[in-house]
Parts: structure tokens; C-alpha cells; sequence
């Protein structure tokens, strides 16, 4: 009379068994804790599972194993800053990291931090986190020994575009200027330093422990600032060139090593005491400068 079909009448509500490919996905996930939806149901095919790839991937969003896609990080739009010669120190400081590992393979990394001026190598802090915390801590022991620069250039990592950094800058009237994306040659005397550094220190040695590797770091940093003749500089140190600079100047030079180290006692305990150099005094001119 109601003209239902006899197959709907007779019909029995089966509840869905996805034990099976419960089972598959969790020993799949388990093994490959990166793989996702389609390579899984890939393997099932290949391995002559006959499941139909929409019920696969409910139950595998039922079970919430979809990986997370980092979001790309968002950047204002940098404008391209021309890399010049500064006129004299303190005017542009450039900030990089670079990474390595001890033997027993943890990772460590090295905060490089440079005078663009004169290529002084201000300080390489060495440990396996350095936070923006620590780069401003960095920055605050350089800046009570030598002064305040007028420019950072960065690039633009975490510890960078960090707002603890940038209200730092502000604080001091610093202008910090960040790169473009993609173009480490914007910051490339730091970038030069970086491999300096590699292939004559971070390459030629292993290390077994932090403490080794900051007292290397410091010995280097002197021996590059006070020994190491720098093609770029007309074949003189960076200390050199800067009391050539400022002979007959009436500006004060404080170009003397400094460790930027948190822990003197690190510093104090190592054969560094006896390699620090003395503040050096630029020699009055006797020759009137001309204007």
C-alpha cells in the first residue's frame, strides 16, 4: 500500500568495522611518524588492501593523525640597504649565527658579531641556545666596553626579528637594519667572517665539550683581531688599521678584547688571561691634518 521496497523493509542497520584499518594506520604511523594520508593508502594498494581511499582517509581523520603544515612565516617587506664601508667604528655592526657539533653530536651554535668598519671581531659566544635573551646580553657587555653602534644588520632569523631585540634597539637608538630574504650577500661581511671562522677553527679541530669550544673561540677572536693580517685591510690587522685610522684624532680608541662570555670564571680559568692584549693608544700625529 505504501509501495516500500521490500529490501528497505527488510533491511538491518550494520555498524561499520574499521578495526582492520584502525590497526593498519597505527602500525603504519608508529613505523613512519611523518608519513601522511595518501603514501599510507599508496601501501595499502600496493599491499593489495582493498579499501577505498575515502573511507581510509575518514578513519585517518577520525583518528587525528593529519600533520600539521607549518604556516610560512610572514615578513614585512625589506628594503634592500647598499652594503657600504662605514666611515668609522661603531657606525655598523653586523650579527650572524653559525652551527656545529661536538663529538658526541650535540649541536651547538656560535653568535658572531663583527665590526663592519674595521672587520673586529667583537664577540663569538658559543652554547647550544642562544634565545634573543642572550643576544641582548651579548650586546650589553660589548656596548659598556666599546659604545653604543649606530646600525645592527641582521638577517632575519627568530633571534632577530625577535620584539625583545627591536625594543632593545629602540631603547638605545639603534637602527637595525634587516636583509631581504634570501640574500645573505646584504650581509656579507659578516658572512665572510662566518667562513673564515669555519674552515680555520669549527673545521680543523673537534671539540669534545662548550668550555672547549669558547676558550677556542677566544683565542681565535684575539689571535684574528691582533695577529691575523686581513686582505681586505690593505694586508693589516683589524687593531692596526684602526689606530692607522685614528692617529692625529682627538676621538678616543677603545679597541681592546673583550669576552662576551656570561661566565668569567670559564674565561679566567683558561689560558686566555695571559693572551689578552692591551688597550692600545694611538700615537699622536705630528703632521697637521690638512682640511
Amino acid at each position: 500500500m505504501v509501495r516500500l521496497p521490500r529490501s528497505c523493509y527488510q533491511y538491518k542497520f550494520k555498524p561499520k568495522d574499521d578495526k582492520l584499518i584502525q590497526e593498519a594506520l597505527t602500525d603504519m604511523v608508529s613505523r613512519h611518524p611523518s608519513i601522511g594520508f595518501r603514501q599510507s593508502f599508496e601501501q595499502f594498494r600496493e599491499a593489495g588492501k582493498g579499501w577505498n581511499h575515502k573511507r581510509v582517509k575518514r578513519i585517518y581523520r577520525e583518528m587525528k593523525l593529519n600533520i600539521r603544515r607549518r604556516a610560512k612565516r610572514r615578513l614585512p617587506e625589506r628594503v634592500k640597504q647598499p652594503l657600504v664601508v662605514p666611515a668609522g667604528i661603531n657606525h655598523t655592526w653586523s650579527i650572524d649565527f653559525i652551527s656545529d657539533s661536538l663529538v658526541d653530536g650535540r649541536k651547538f651554535r656560535v653568535l658572531n658579531v663583527m665590526d663592519d668598519f674595521n672587520r673586529e671581531s667583537l664577540a663569538l659566544e658559543a652554547d647550544t641556545s642562544l634565545p634573543a635573551l642572550r643576544v641582548i646580553r651579548v650586546l650589553d657587555k660589548i656596548t659598556a666596553e666599546r659604545g653604543k653602534p649606530l646600525h645592527l644588520r641582521t638577517d632575519n632569523g627568530p633571534e632577530f626579528i625577535s620584539y625583545k631585540l627591536r625594543q632593545w634597539c629602540e631603547d638605545n637608538s639603534i637602527m637595525i637594519q634587516y636583509i631581504q630574504p634570501g640574500r645573505p650577500m646584504q650581509n656579507a661581511y659578516v658572512e665572510r667572517k662566518n667562513g673564515s671562522l669555519r674552515r680555520e677553527l669549527l673545521n680543523a679541530y673537534l671539540f669534545d665539550s662548550l668550555r672547549e669550544v669558547r676558550i677556542m673561540c677566544e683565542e681565535w677572536r684575539i689571535y684574528y683581531n691582533g695577529q691575523r693580517p686581513h686582505k681586505a685591510l690593505k694586508y693589516l690587522t683589524p687593531l692596526k688599521y684602526a689606530q692607522l685610522h685614528y692617529q692625529g684624532s682627538n676621538q678616543e680608541l677603545k679597541l681592546y678584547p673583550q669576552t662576551a662570555n656570561g661566565n668569567t670564571l670559564q674565561v679566567e680559568e683558561s689560558r686566555l688571561v695571559d693572551k689578552i692584549l692591551e688597550k692600545p693608544t694611538p700615537e699622536k700625529s705630528k703632521t697637521p691634518v690638512s682640511n
